[in-house]
């Protein structure tokens, strides 16, 4: 065989057309080479000089494959491929990039100086995760004397951006960095939400991408009007239309109100009064000013929408609206120990009235849930049956076998929309969703309920009698559940939906 020499200048003699050869196209994302920028880049370490070998004769392929060099091989071509890899990087970027790390560094170093007295000895390395910190240029130029020096952890989380940086400092107190994380990341949301709220017209569906995740409980009131379609998108238009339709409910009342002890409404009105005090919170609901509100809100709608009229379920729907806006005009984080007689009466009745009419825009999508026989649940329990024998057939077939009906304990869920299944806090996180959803209230919430279900299956399949499985069922542990439980839940119906919103022969059996 040929000498080394002659094998490289082989496969060099054409390289521009060597199959497989690296041949950037320049464009947005390959800007042309820059050896100012990248020059300092390419310098590579002194090569060994070479002495010709007298080639050896093979007898397998891969003593050939080990000896013969190819368009692959790194050797003499390394400043070459490097210069290509770097014109893959824009410049602009690089060097912005470099730059605020510096800065970053530079303000840390500062503070510490700031806060930090000098002391004889170097502070305790971390635990052994530290050599997780370790980047990869550093581990190739970190040299023996330099783990035993003062800087060594310094050094170690300069290439990390400042939040790792944090984090590994702060690893001894794991609850405050979740929470200062979580404070930012908050932060940061009611930022994009502040942002897009402030413009003249609000992009109604940028607002439903960005509050499927959640919502700001400063901007939810606000956004829970647009989302529901209570107000308009223009910001000019905003206290007009407000002004008009408080002045719209209150006319209700005036006209209707009177009337709610007669005797073609007196049971209606009687039903309303009781089922009130069943409600959560009972320490908000149960004030006097507050069940004033919902019993006017209820009853004027039953009074206008006859062909359902008032029906046990739609009371709990009132609540998530109330407590958003009332949340508005009060300094307790929690709302159940307000108290709602502090509030000024006419901050009140602005309150009732946006609460009357988003929770009317809500039942608009339901409302063969609440018409005679209840259509819409019995057609919505049903679809949730076929469902779950799809996604799970063993809960389904487990249910089946104990002769637990889902009408015993989905009926509830479709009827209140899970509102006595989870806290107040999930129910308003979830409508975060449900409003950001094309249909949410009528059609999503199918899924959730699949999920929901599904969610609790290892303690379904524990079960082994029909009592202990019902009684589960209608008492499901969900009292300490929180947003991260919420998110989880939604996530999963997100995927159900995706799976079989649009493809409903894959429920149907």
């Amino acid at each position: 065989m040929a000498s080394d020499g002659a094998r490289k200048q082989f496969w060099k003699r054409s390289n521009s057309k060597v199959p497989g050869s690296i041949q950037h196209v320049y464009g947005a994302q390959h800007p042309p080479f820059d050896p100012l920028v990248h020059g300092t880049l390419l310098k590579a370490a002194p090569k060994a000089p070479t002495t010709p070998v007298k080639a050896k004769r093979v007898s397998t392929f891969q003593e050939f494959e080990s000896n013969t060099s190819d368009a692959w091989d790194a050797g003499e071509d390394d400043d070459e491929l490097l210069a290509m890899a770097t014109q893959s990087l824009n410049s602009a970027v690089v060097m912005e990039t470099a730059h605020r790390v510096l800065r970053n560094h530079s303000q840390r170093q500062e503070q510490h100086q700031q806060q930090d007295e000098p002391s004889a000895e170097p502070p305790p390395a971390p635990s052994g995760d530290l050599r997780l910190v370790k980047s990869v240029s550093e581990s190739h130029t970190a040299c023996p004397a330099e783990s035993t020096s003062n800087t060594a952890p310094l050094q170690r989380s300069q290439s990390l951006p400042h939040s790792a940086t944090v984090a590994l400092r702060g690893a001894s107190e794991p609850s405050t960095l979740s929470s200062s994380a979580l404070s930012e990341r908050e932060a940061s949301r009611l930022d994009k939400f502040k942002q897009l709220l402030a413009g003249p017209n609000t992009d109604l569906e940028e607002l439903r991408k960005l509050s499927w995740s959640g919502i700001p409980k400063p901007v939810r009131p606000i956004t829970w009007k647009l989302l529901s379609g209570y107000l308009p998108a223009n910001v000019d238009r905003r206290p007009a239309t407000l002004q008009r339709k408080q002045k719209e409910y209150f006319a209700f009342i005036e006209h209707y109100y009177d009337f709610r002890k007669d005797e073609v409404h007196q049971d209606t009105y009687r039903q309303i009064h009781i089922d009130i005090p069943r409600m959560t919170p009972e320490a908000l609901l149960l004030q006097p000013k507050v069940t004033e509100i919902f019993e006017r809100i209820l009853f004027i709608w039953a009074i206008r929408h006859p062909a359902s009229g008032y029906v046990q379920g739609i009371n709990d729907l009132v609540t998530p609206f109330f407590v958003v806006f009332i949340c508005e005009h009060i300094e307790e984080d929690d709302v159940c120990a307000a108290d709602v007689s502090r509030v000024p009466a006419d901050v009140l009745r602005n309150v009732e009235a946006d609460t009357y009419w988003c929770m009317s825009r809500l039942l608009d999508g339901i409302q063969d849930n609440y018409t005679f026989a209840q259509p819409g649940i019995q057609m919505k329990v049903k679809m949730l049956e076929e469902l779950v024998s799809r996604i799970d057939e063993q809960v389904h077939r487990h249910l089946e076998q104990h002769e637990v009906k889902y009408l015993q304990f989905a009926f509830r869920w479709m009827n209140n929309l899970l509102m006595r299944e989870v806290p107040l806090r999930c129910t308003i996180r979830l409508w975060d969703t449900y409003q950001s959803e094309p249909e949410g209230f009528s059609h999503f919430h199918l899924y959730v309920c699949a999920a929901f279900l599904v969610r609790w299956r290892k303690e379904i399949l524990e079960e082994r009698d029909f009592q202990e499985l019902l009684l589960f069922l209608q008492n499901l542990p969900t009292a300490q559940w929180g947003d991260g439980d919420v998110s989880l839940l939604l996530a999963e119906a997100y995927r159900l939906k995706f799976a079989f919103a649009d493809a409903p022969n894959h429920y149907k059996k």
